[in-house]
This record gives structure tokens, C-alpha cells and sequence, in this order.
């Protein structure tokens, strides 16, 4: 179960911090990741990461990186996303996702993940 909590409306340029609890333990080689969608669009892959012996990966998309950190605290089994320099275009709804391909990948921006919170809502004006 993955829990998603931190939206809210934001003023254009401001930060918001969303987290993501999960029953499941984050230290795990599948893919954990952060996607938004708005209405009328498709799913949007923003960050992902996986965390193995070596240690995790980071894949941010294009259109977020530089602004968004994604981070976990396995030790709270917990998932963030740092959002600064927010634009009206970041507003979304914004989901939690797990059990992703394995390391992630060059694919892990595609929405097969086996598990998916709710989605918490930011409203960027």
C-alpha cells in the first residue's frame, strides 16, 4: 500500500515536499517513482529510483530536472519528492508508484508499476 501526502496550492515559484509511505520495504532493487497527470493528458514518469548493494540510481525527467529530488528514508520505509521553482504547468494530480522494472532502467518512465497510491493534488497559480 502506498500512501501519498504534501500536495497542496503553491504560488508560482514556490517548494512543496511530497512523501510517499509504503507497507513494503523501500529497500528494494524495483524501481520506485513519482508521476503526475493532469486532465486530459497521459501519465507522466518525473523521477524514479531504485536502491540496491551498490546504492540508488536517480532518473528525472526533462521537464523536471534540476527542480525535483526525488529521495527515500528506508529506514521509515518512505519515498519523497523535493518540488522547487514550481510552474503552473507542474499542476497535477501526483502519484506514488512501485514495483517497477528491476534498477529501473531506461524504461522507468513508463507507468508499468505494479503498485500505485491515490495521488495527492498540486495546484501551482
Amino acid at each position: 500500500q502506498l500512501v501519498e501526502s504534501g500536495g497542496g496550492s503553491v504560488q508560482v515559484g514556490g517548494s512543496l515536499r511530497l512523501s510517499c509511505a509504503s507497507s513494503e520495504p523501500t529497500f528494494s532493487r524495483r524501481c520506485m517513482g513519482w508521476f503526475r497527470q493532469a486532465p486530459g493528458k497521459q501519465r507522466e514518469g518525473l523521477a524514479a529510483t531504485s536502491f540496491g548493494t551498490g546504492g540508488g540510481r536517480r532518473y528525472y525527467a526533462d521537464s523536471v530536472a534540476g527542480r525535483f529530488t526525488i529521495s527515500q528514508d528506508n529506514a521509515k520505509n518512505t519515498l519523497y519528492l523535493q518540488m522547487d521553482s514550481l510552474k503552473p504547468e507542474d499542476t497535477a494530480m501526483y502519484y506514488c508508484a512501485a514495483g517497477g522494472p528491476f534498477n529501473c532502467g531506461a524504461n522507468w518512465y513508463r507507468p508499468n508499476y505494479s503498485y500505485w497510491g491515490k495521488g495527492t493534488q498540486v495546484t501551482v497559480s
